[in-house]
């Protein structure tokens, strides 16, 4: 299982450039952007792949609504060629709350907005040209970027539509609040048989859970149950938790010292992750020490699980 740091929020876009750096030199294999409200992440990968030599880099994951699938393939192109081919392009649906309620546009029919995208999307970052007529989207055009190789693609797919989707069109999914239990017994299964059905690769299945290394698990969980809170609301994650037996975030959070957080690690990459995102999560009253301690752990397991 490949092992990669994860970054969002409304941090400085130079602080964001400087988390890949940082993640490259401690020799993570990858490094995961988050973008809902702060800078736009595929901007600050292409910054970030001037500095950069070896480390993949995705995100994880821009919202499909507000961007065209046109528009999304000529920025994820000249990602590709900014960083010599080694940017994944992670997309999602977002939530209902977000699409709707706060950027004013229609959540209708979400799963049949997803296949069309897909369907102008992929063709267009594989060929760099698509003709196709459905009902959200109908694009029959070209792209070129020079220097830029097919972009690898990933959707956040959790429910079983979804799902079967990510596998036969796409590259693998991006999973979140999702524990080890629900990633053997749902999502693996479901995404590599439509794989198999379709005849394509063996799909990426990139898990990302929040960790603290610490000696004080119950105030870890304390902290993921206050910073996350919001995830046990939203339908799609709360399902997955229920799928779980979770309460809530905080126990699916990966929490404990070097060893338990290790085995935890190990429990996900037998349950068929094959890569896993990071957000580190500070406990205590050294917040800086904490994160060390996370991250050297962590480090000390890529390649190794």
């Amino acid at each position: 299982m490949r092992i990669g740091t994860f970054f969002g929020g409304d941090s400085t876009v130079e602080s964001q450039v400087q988390h890949i750096v940082d993640a490259e030199a401690d020799g993570f294999d990858s490094v995961w952007a988050g973008q809902v409200f702060g800078p736009d992440s595929m901007t600050v990968i292409a910054l970030a792949g001037q500095r950069t030599t070896r480390i993949e880099m995705g995100t994880a994951v821009i919202p499909t609504f507000p961007r065209h699938p046109f528009v999304m393939a000529q920025q994820a192109m000249t990602v590709q060629a900014a960083t010599s081919g080694r940017f994944v392009l992670g997309v999602g649906l977002s939530h209902k709350p977000v699409i709707e309620t706060m950027w004013g546009l229609s959540y209708e029919h979400p799963a049949r907005h997803m296949k069309d995208y897909l369907s102008v999307l992929l063709p267009l970052v594989r060929e760099g040209r698509v003709a196709y007529s459905g009902e959200v989207y109908s694009t029959a055009a070209g792209i070129q970027v020079p220097g830029a190789a097919p972009v690898p693609v990933i959707i956040a797919a959790l429910a079983p539509l979804m799902l079967q989707m990510a596998g036969e069109m796409a590259d693998g999914t991006a999973t979140w609040m999702t524990g080890a239990k629900t990633i053997e017994t749902h999502v693996v299964p479901r995404i590599s048989a439509a794989a198999k059905a379709a005849g394509r690769p063996a799909p990426r299945v990139v898990v990302g859970l929040p960790v603290c290394v610490t000696d004080d698990a119950a105030a870890a969980r304390e902290m993921v149950a206050k910073v996350f809170r919001i995830y046990g609301q939203l339908p799609n994650y709360r399902r997955m938790l229920d799928k779980e037996g979770a309460a809530g975030p905080a126990d699916v959070a990966i929490v404990g010292n070097e060893a338990q957080v290790e085995r935890h690690m190990r429990d996900l990459a037998s349950a068929g992750a094959t890569d896993f995102m990071a957000p580190m999560v500070p406990v205590g009253a050294d917040a800086d020490a904490s994160l060390a301690r996370t991250r050297a752990l962590l480090k000390s397991l890529v390649g190794k699980v």
